[in-house]
């Protein structure tokens, strides 16, 4: 082989290396934070917990995932470690300054990224801020619990990134099935199904709150 093909058979042979690792350990991932804080206080640290899992089922460990927040030209990065839970993380991070902090979690996992909906950081003496409508809560947590990677709706820019469940955007469901559903998403499973949605150990308030959304606060009487 002459030296002037060499430069380019190293760049194909990266790329064939890059490709193989993509196809073998699957390129995509879902991000699931465990405790969404409903807001910040400047200078106050607060720990994110999250979960990473492979195709949105499979827990993986032994990633270096990295917490961005930004406000305006502010930024802070901080580095997360390994949780107690098999493919779980958790960072600490502190805001300095009170505003709107976007808070990006790249998982370390190809580009597989979660950003949260904009989160207030309160002065250390300031009042908490009002508590918002559930469906607006709901909004937050359908971002944080990595759901829009699986499902478009049109309330969410953005999501759909994989074509995994059904869009949204139109669904109303009975407020119990719904609610059912949530805590656990095994009682829809068909004979079949290739894609099956994990069961995320929601909290009784997270669930109602999911649920407001997705209904849009409206409820139906007929059954799913």
């Amino acid at each position: 082989m002459s030296r002037r093909l060499l430069p380019l058979f190293a760049v194909a042979l990266s790329a064939v290396a890059a490709s193989a690792f993509t196809f073998g350990r699957g390129g995509w991932a879902v991000i699931t934070v465990e405790d969404l804080p409903e807001h910040l206080v400047a200078g106050k640290p607060v720990e994110l917990s999250f979960l990473v899992r492979q195709h949105g089922v499979t827990l993986m460990s032994g990633l270096r995932p990295t917490v961005f927040a930004k406000s305006g030209k502010t930024e802070v990065h901080v580095s997360a470690n390994p949780g107690k839970k098999s493919g779980g993380y958790s960072a600490t991070l502190a805001v300095p300054t009170t505003g709107d902090w976007t808070i990006t979690i790249a998982s370390g996992f190809l580009n597989n990224n979660l950003t949260l909906a904009p989160v207030a950081a309160i002065g250390a003496n300031a009042a908490a801020p009002r508590v918002i409508a559930a469906a607006d809560r709901g909004k937050q947590l359908f971002i944080a619990k990595g759901c829009t990677t699986c499902h478009v709706h049109g309330a969410v820019e953005g999501s759909g990134r994989v074509n995994a469940g059904p869009e949204l955007t139109p669904k109303r469901y009975q407020a119990e099935y719904l609610a059912k559903l949530l805590d656990d998403p095994s009682i829809a499973k068909t004979p079949g199904q290739m894609n099956t949605m994990p069961k995320l150990e929601l909290k009784a308030t997270e669930v109602a709150a999911i649920a407001a959304f997705i209904n849009a606060d409206r409820q139906v009487s007929a059954k799913q």
